[in-house]
C-alpha cells in the first residue's frame, strides 16, 4: 500500500494530461503567486500533446475534448504578468512545430484562438516578449498549406477579407532589429508560397501591394544610408569603414534577394508589381539623375553608389520588363531624368515637365549642338572589311559633358575619363546588363554590347527561315539586328515609362545602327587599355568585356584601334625592360609567366573577376616608401599585369589564339668558368649550411648587433635568373672551404662604397619573395593584404680599398650576367625586328644611388 502510494507519475500519461488540464481550469487570475505552477503546468502540456501526437492519437483526441487552447487563450487574457505570455507564446509555438498529423494541425487552426493570440495586443516593448512573438508567427507560417490557409482567413464571395497572420507580420517589417525584419521575411515568403489563388489575390490587391511600396521606399533609404558610408569612408578611411560598408551591402543584397524569392514564388503579377515600384520610387528618381557627369548635380547618392545598384537590381530580381526598361532608359538622354526641383541656367525645369513636343528638335540640329559633346563616330558603309580597316575616322570624342549624353555614354565616358572607381563600375554594369539573360538580344543589340556570336546566331537562324538579309551579309560587318523592329520596342517602351513613370525620354540617336554604338563600346575599351592610372585589375575587367563582345574576330577593331594598342604596348614593353636591371628580375619571368595565365583565365571565364561590391570599398594603396624594394616590387607587378594584358590584346586583335604560356626562351646551363660553378653551387637556393668552396671570395667583417663584429668570407654569385649575396664562414680544418652563413638575394642590392670610408661597402637587402605572391595573402576581393616589408642595411667593411672594390665589381658582374639571362629568356615577347637596346637605350645603367647606412662598422 505505501509502495503505491510513493509510486512516481508517469509524465507522458492521459492522467497527467487531465490532472494538468483541471489545474488551468482552475485557475481564474494569474499573478506573481501561482504564476510558476501555470508555467509548469503549460509546459508540461506541450510536451505531452507533442508525444501523444507521435505515439498515441487518444492524447489529442482529449486535448480537443477539453478545448485546451481555448485555456490557453483564457489563461492569457487573466494573467498579469510576462512570464506567463511569454510561456503561453512558446507553447503553443513548441506544439504547431512539433506535431506531425494533419488533423492535429487542422483543429489548432479551425478555432478562433490562434487568430485571437496572433492579434493580441502584447507589449513588444519587451525584446523578448517580440522574439518569442515572432517565432510563434513563423511556427504557423511554417505549417501553412492550401488545406490550412483558408482556417486563418475570412473570405466574402470566393476574396480573402481578413488575414491576420499576414497583416501582423508586415506591420513588423521595418523593425529596428535585423532579426525581426529577417523572422517577417520568412513569414511573408512562406505565405506566396502556399499558391492560394485567394491568397495571391489578396496580396496584390488595394491597399496590402502598399507593403511592396513601402519595402521599396525602406530600401531606398538604405541606399542612401549606404552612400553616406562610402562618402564617409571616402573622407575619413577608418580600419571600420569597410565593415561598416559591407554590413550595408549585405542588407541590401538580403532585400534583393527577398524580392527575388517573392518574384520566384508563382503569385501572378508580383513581379510586375516589384518592377513597376522600383522603377517609380528608386530606379527613375534617384538612380538615373545621379549618373550626371557635373560634380554639383545635387543628386541625392553618388554615381558610384548607383553604378552598384545597378548591377545588383538587374542581377538579383531577374524581371524580363525591368531589365528591358532599364536598357531603353540607357539609350535616352540623361537631361530627361533631372530632377524636378533642379533648374538649368535658362530657366527651364527639367525632369517630369520634360516632354518629347517641346523639345522634339530636329535630330541634324541637336547633333549639330552636341557635336562636341556626345561620343561620335563615323562608320563607313560600305561592307567590305579592308575599307574598315583601313577608315581614319573612329575615333571617339570624348568631351563628355553636359546634358546632351545618352546614358549609355555617360557610361562610356566614365571608361574614357572616370576615375577607378566609375570605370569598375560602369564596366560591372556593362557586363552585367549583357549576362541578363531576361534582357532581350534586340536591347544588347542597341546598347552595343550584343555579342558576336549570338549576333550571327540570330543571323543565321534570320537566313534559314528566309526572314533576314541576303546571305552573303550573314557576316559583314553591316549586319545587324532588323532596326525596325528594335525601335518598334523601344517607342513602346518609351510610351511606358512617358505614361506609367511620368518621364519623358527621347532618343535622338534612335535610328543609328546598332554597329555605331558597338564601335563605340569597342572605342572606350581601347581608350581604356590605353591609359595609365587604371589598376591592372580594372584593365583586366575591360579586357573580359571586349573578349565578350569580340571572341573571335579582329573585324571591328579600326586601324586607329589597332595604333592606340600598338603604342600602348610598345611604351609597356619599355617599361618591363627597365624592370629587367630593376629591383627584382629574378622573379619577373616567373610572375610573367603565372599573371599570363591568369589573365587568359580572367578574360576569357564566364563571368568577371570582381563582385560589383568592389566598386564602393576603396582601392588598394600602395606603399608610400618609394625607395624600398617592396615598392619596388608592387609597382613591377602591376606593370607586369598591364604588360600581359596589352600583350594579350596585340594578339587578339590581330586574330590570333591566345597561347596558355608567354613565349619565353628555356632556361639554359651557366657557362662553366662561371663563379657559381667555382664555387661549386649546384643547388638553386644555397641556404645557410651549405658546404662551398670560397676560392675568389673576399674577406669582411659586419656586425649585425652593435659591438658584435663577425668575420666572414663575401662572394656574389648568379645562376641564371637567380642570384645571391653569401657570407661564408671559412671551416679552418678544410683548405679554401667553407660554409654559407647568411645568403640575401643578389638583385635590388644596389652596392654603394661609402664617400668617406673607401673600405666600407652598402648593400640594400630585400626580401627573398614578395607576399603579395602568395594566394593566402589576399582578402576576399582579391586586393593584398596589408604587409609591407622593410629592407636590411648591411655594411660591409673590407682590409683595404681594393678588396672593396674587387666585392664591388663582383656585385656588377653577377648582376650584369643575371639581367642578361632574363632579357634572353623575355627576348621573344618582343618585337625581334628592332634590337632590344633600341627600345631602351638606357637600358645598362646600374642603379647606384646612395642609400643611408643602418649598421655601423668601424674601418
Amino acid at each position: 500500500m505505501w509502495l503505491a502510494f510513493w509510486r512516481p507519475r508517469n509524465r507522458f500519461s492521459l492522467e497527467e494530461l487531465s490532472r494538468l488540464t483541471d489545474q488551468l481550469q482552475k485557475v481564474q487570475i494569474v499573478n506573481e503567486v501561482n504564476q510558476d505552477l501555470v508555467i509548469e503546468a503549460l509546459r508540461s502540456i506541450a510536451e505531452i500533446v507533442t508525444y501523444g501526437d507521435q505515439n498515441d492519437p487518444t492524447f489529442f483526441d482529449f486535448f480537443m475534448e477539453k478545448q485546451v487552447m481555448g485555456e490557453f487563450a483564457r489563461i492569457l487574457k487573466v494573467s498579469k504578468t510576462l512570464a506567463v505570455a511569454l510561456q503561453i507564446l512558446q507553447t503553443v509555438s513548441i506544439m504547431i512545430q512539433n506535431l506531425r498529423s494533419e488533423r492535429a494541425l487542422y483543429h489548432i487552426f479551425s478555432t478562433e484562438h490562434v487568430n485571437y493570440l496572433i492579434t493580441y495586443p502584447f507589449d513588444f516593448r519587451n525584446e523578448e516578449l517580440l522574439s518569442y512573438y515572432i517565432s510563434f508567427l513563423r511556427a504557423i507560417s511554417g505549417k501553412l498549406t492550401k488545406s490550412t490557409v483558408p482556417l486563418l482567413m475570412k473570405t466574402e464571395n470566393n476574396e480573402v477579407v481578413s488575414f491576420p497572420l499576414y497583416i501582423e507580420a508586415i506591420q513588423l517589417a521595418f523593425h529596428e532589429e535585423s532579426m525581426v525584419r529577417i523572422a517577417v521575411r520568412a513569414v511573408t515568403l512562406n505565405v506566396y508560397h502556399v499558391g492560394d489563388e485567394c491568397v495571391n489575390r489578396y496580396v496584390i490587391s488595394t491597399p496590402m501591394a502598399d507593403y511592396f511600396s513601402n519595402l521599396i521606399t525602406y530600401f531606398r533609404r538604405r541606399c542612401i544610408t549606404l552612400d553616406e558610408r562610402v562618402s564617409e569612408s571616402v573622407k575619413n578611411p577608418t580600419p571600420e569603414s569597410n565593415s561598416s560598408i559591407l554590413a550595408a551591402v549585405d542588407e541590401i543584397e538580403d532585400s534583393l534577394y527577398y524580392f527575388s524569392d517573392a518574384i520566384s514564388s508563382g503569385i501572378p503579377d508580383l513581379g510586375k508589381v516589384i518592377a513597376e515600384k522600383m522603377l517609380q520610387l528608386l530606379i527613375f528618381p534617384l538612380l538615373f539623375p545621379s549618373l550626371r557627369t557635373d560634380p554639383t548635380n545635387g543628386a541625392q547618392i553618388s554615381a558610384t553608389t548607383s553604378l552598384y545598384l545597378f548591377c545588383c537590381i538587374v542581377r538579383i530580381l531577374k524581371i524580363k520588363n525591368l531589365a528591358n526598361t532599364i536598357a531603353v532608359a540607357l539609350l535616352c538622354l540623361l537631361e530627361a531624368f533631372t530632377p524636378r526641383s533642379e533648374v538649368k541656367q535658362n530657366g527651364n525645369i527639367f525632369g517630369h515637365s520634360f516632354t518629347q513636343e517641346n523639345h522634339s528638335l530636329d535630330k541634324d540640329a541637336v547633333d549639330a549642338k552636341a557635336d562636341n559633346q556626345l561620343l561620335k563616330i563615323t562608320v563607313p558603309t560600305s561592307p567590305s572589311s579592308s575599307q574598315i580597316h583601313s577608315a581614319e575616322d573612329f575615333s571617339l570624342q570624348h568631351n563628355c559633358s553636359g546634358p546632351h549624353l545618352a546614358l549609355r555614354e555617360v557610361l562610356l565616358s566614365y571608361i574614357v575619363h572616370g576615375d577607378e572607381i566609375k570605370v569598375l563600375g560602369s564596366l560591372n554594369v556593362l557586363a552585367t546588363l549583357l549576362q541578363t539573360k531576361e534582357l532581350d538580344e534586340s536591347m544588347l543589340d542597341a546598347l552595343g554590347i550584343l555579342p558576336q556570336r549570338k549576333q550571327h546566331k540570330k543571323l543565321l537562324l534570320q537566313a534559314l527561315v528566309g526572314e533576314g538579309p541576303d546571305e552573303e551579309q550573314l557576316f559583314s560587318p553591316e549586319g545587324g539586328v532588323s532596326e525596325d523592329g528594335v525601335n518598334s520596342q523601344i517607342d513602346t517602351y518609351l510610351q511606358t515609362i512617358k505614361d506609367q513613370y511620368g518621364w519623358s525620354c527621347s532618343c535622338i540617336d534612335l535610328g543609328v545602327s546598332p554597329r555605331v554604338h558597338r564601335f563605340q563600346v569597342v572605342d572606350a575599351l581601347v581608350s581604356l587599355f590605353c591609359r595609365s592610372n587604371i589598376s591592372a585589375e580594372t584593365l583586366w575587367d575591360g579586357g573580359w568585356l571586349l573578349r565578350q563582345l569580340l571572341p573571335y574576330s579582329e573585324a571591328e577593331f579600326s586601324s586607329h584601334h589597332r595604333k592606340l594598342l600598338k603604342d600602348a604596348y610598345k611604351n609597356c614593353s619599355a617599361c618591363l625592360l627597365l624592370e629587367v636591371r630593376g629591383v627584382w628580375p629574378d622573379l619577373l619571368t616567373t610572375i610573367l609567366t603565372n599573371e599570363w595565365r591568369k589573365c587568359k583565365k580572367a578574360i576569357e571565364a564566364s563571368s568577371p573577376q570582381k563582385e560589383p561590391k568592389c566598386v564602393l570599398l576603396p582601392p588598394p594603396k600602395f606603399s608610400l616608401d618609394v625607395e624600398s624594394s617592396f615598392s619596388a616590387g608592387e609597382r613591377m607587378y602591376e606593370m607586369v599585369k598591364v604588360f600581359v594584358l596589352r600583350h594579350q590584346l596585340q594578339i587578339f586583335s590581330s586574330g590570333g589564339i591566345l597561347p596558355d604560356q608567354p613565349p619565353i626562351n628555356c632556361p639554359t646551363d651557366p657557362p662553366v668558368n662561371s663563379r657559381s660553378k667555382a664555387a661549386g653551387l649546384d643547388l638553386t637556393d644555397p641556404k645557410p649550411g651549405t658546404e662551398i668552396s670560397i676560392a675568389g671570395a673576399v674577406p669582411c667583417r659586419i656586425a649585425f648587433e652593435r659591438g658584435k663584429e663577425r668575420h666572414f668570407f663575401f662572394l656574389a654569385v648568379s645562376r641564371g635568373a637567380s642570384g645571391w649575396i653569401l657570407l661564408i664562414e671559412e671551416q679552418p680544418i678544410r683548405n679554401k672551404r667553407g660554409v654559407v652563413r647568411v645568403a640575401a638575394p643578389l638583385a635590388g642590392s644596389n652596392p654603394k662604397i661609402d664617400d668617406k670610408h673607401m673600405k666600407w661597402l652598402h648593400l640594400r637587402i630585400r626580401p627573398s619573395s614578395l607576399p603579395f605572391l602568395d594566394p593566402s595573402k589576399f582578402d576576399v576581393f582579391g586586393n593584398p593584404k596589408p604587409k609591407a616589408l622593410i629592407d636590411g642595411r648591411w655594411t660591409l667593411a673590407f682590409r683595404d680599398e681594393a678588396s672593396c672594390q674587387s666585392a664591388f665589381s663582383m656585385i656588377l658582374e653577377e648582376i650584369d650576367l643575371q639581367t642578361n639571362e632574363v632579357e634572353r629568356r623575355l627576348k621573344p615577347l618582343f618585337d625581334l625586328s628592332r634590337p632590344i637596346d633600341e627600345l631602351v637605350p638606357s637600358l645598362h645603367v646600374t642603379e647606384t644611388s646612395p642609400i643611408r647606412t643602418k649598421t655601423e662598422v668601424s674601418s
